[in-house]
């Protein structure tokens, strides 16, 4: 029997392989951050290499160095500053509204200039990600500037979040563009729209890990299919 991990990975594969059946010749493409995006960077390389002609806009450094490795095509927006499909994953998705948790990965807020220049943003998952609620028990990133950081704490506790700085290798996690990153326990998100909307309008807060009303398509890996879920409306 596989391990539990290798299972996941298997159904995040095969979202990741149909989401690449999306893309079609002379695309801008978006390629995300994480694991589950890093299978669709794999599929999309081997298309690619049989002869697709894209170029490709990644959302993190990590991402751009993955890409390099098999060698896709890269671009930017000063030369492309409409995409016409981003790959990405996600941490957590409400599969009635679409709406997503991500950020774990540090790229949220590369991930949503990059979604928010999306034609379609195509989100593949594998089934444990789902929730009918976004929150708890994920946590919602929110990344912020490093200058007065410590200030947002309470005012964060202030509208039901609590935050943690997040912390690798015992310095402060920091982001491709500098920012520290707020992991804020949230309970159940009952209205997705305000809160991120509350969110940004706090002076420090660069962006938030909730994506509301981006994604077109969400592909979900089970064990006996892909299904495929679009936004409502």
């Amino acid at each position: 029997m596989m391990e539990a991990g290798t299972g996941r990975d298997h159904l995040k594969r095969q979202a990741a392989i149909r989401a690449v059946e999306e893309v079609r010749d002379g695309m801008v493409v978006g390629l995300g951050t994480g694991s589950t995006a890093a299978f669709a960077i794999e599929a999309l390389a081997a298309r690619v290499a049989a002869g697709l002609q894209v170029v490709c806009i990644p959302t993190s450094e990590k991402t751009a160095a993955l890409a390099r490795q098999v060698a896709l095509p890269l671009t930017d927006f000063r030369h492309h500053p409409v995409i016409d499909l981003t790959i990405d994953g996600a941490d957590q998705v409400e599969p009635h509204t679409l709406h997503l948790i991500k950020g774990g990965g540090g790229a949220l807020l590369r991930e949503k200039i990059v979604a928010a220049a999306s034609r379609r943003l195509l989100v593949i998952v594998d089934e444990t990600k789902l929730a009918d609620r976004l929150g708890d028990p994920v946590l919602l990133p929110v990344e912020v500037v490093p200058f007065g950081h410590e200030a947002l704490v309470p005012r964060l506790r202030k509208i039901g979040l609590v935050p943690q700085l997040r912390v690798e290798e015992g310095r402060p996690f920091a982001t491709d563009g500098g920012h520290y990153i707020l992991d804020c326990r949230c309970g159940r998100i009952e209205d997705a729209a305000a809160l991120e909307s509350s969110l940004a309008q706090m002076v420090g807060v660069v962006e938030s890990g909730l994506f509301v009303n981006l994604a077109s398509t969400v592909m979900i890996g089970r064990s006996q299919e892909v299904e495929i879920v679009s936004a409502p409306g």
